[in-house]
C-alpha cells in the first residue's frame, strides 16, 4: 500500500471510509484500485444492504461547496465513481458516473433509510469530468461539467440536517476488483447566492 502525501497537499483532514487495498496521494492526486465487492445501497429493489463502498473525505459542519475532477475507465456494470455526503449508513447521498446499459451514465443515489437511483445518458468524456456537491441547510445540490466552464444541474434533494456531514470523494465496483479512479483539483469554498443558476 502505497501513502505518499505530497507537502502542499489540498487534502488536509481527510481520512477513509472503507480503505480499499490500493491506493496512493501524491502531488495533490489521489489514485485509487477498488476492492471487490465494493458498494452503498440500501435493499431497494435489491433486497440487500451494502455499506462497503470507498469514501476518501473529512467531517463538515457548516455549509460548503466541494468540487474535483474525476478521471476513470468505467467498463464493467456498476463501475462508479464520483462525489458522497454521509452521515450514517441509512443516510447519505452519492453521484457521478456509474456503468450501466452498456455505458458509463451520469447519476445519483438518494439514501433515506432506502436508496433510490436517477441515472441518464453522460453527453462527455466519462474518462474525465468535474463534479459540484453544495450543501446549503437542508439541501444539497448537486452539478456535473465536461469541461470545468459549463454546469449542469444533475440533483437538489433535501438532505437530513446533522451536527457534521462526511464528505467527499467515492469509488465503488460490485462486480469486480481493480477499477482505476484518479481525483484531483478537490476544493471546498463557501456556497455562492445562487447554487443552482451560477457557473
Amino acid at each position: 500500500m502505497t501513502k505518499n502525501k505530497s507537502k502542499t497537499c489540498m487534502w488536509t483532514d481527510f481520512k477513509w471510509l472503507n480503505e480499499p487495498d490500493d491506493w496512493s496521494l501524491k502531488d495533490d492526486v489521489l489514485q485509487i484500485s477498488t476492492n471487490s465487492e465494493s458498494d452503498f445501497w440500501q435493499e431497494t429493489y435489491y433486497k440487500f444492504q451494502r455499506n462497503t463502498g470507498h469514501v476518501y473525505g473529512k467531517d463538515v459542519g457548516d455549509n460548503f461547496t466541494m468540487q474535483v475532477c474525476v478521471e476513470g475507465n468505467f467498463e464493467k456494470l456498476y463501475d462508479q465513481a464520483g462525489v458522497m455526503i454521509y452521515t450514517d449508513d441509512r443516510h447519505w447521498l452519492k453521484a457521478g458516473i456509474e456503468y450501466n446499459d452498456g455505458q458509463p451514465m451520469i447519476g445519483s443515489v438518494l439514501t433515506n433509510k432506502m436508496s433510490d437511483w436517477a441515472t441518464g445518458v453522460f453527453k462527455g468524456d466519462p474518462n474525465k469530468f468535474w463534479l459540484r456537491l453544495t450543501k446549503v441547510n437542508g439541501v444539497v445540490c448537486v452539478k456535473y461539467s465536461t469541461d470545468n466552464t459549463a454546469w449542469n444541474l444533475l440533483r437538489l434533494c433535501p438532505f437530513p440536517n446533522s451536527d457534521k456531514y462526511f464528505v467527499g470523494v467515492m469509488c465503488c465496483s460490485p462486480k469486480r476488483r481493480g477499477l482505476k479512479i484518479k481525483f484531483s483539483d478537490v476544493t471546498f469554498t463557501q456556497p455562492g447566492e445562487d447554487i443552482l443558476h451560477s457557473n
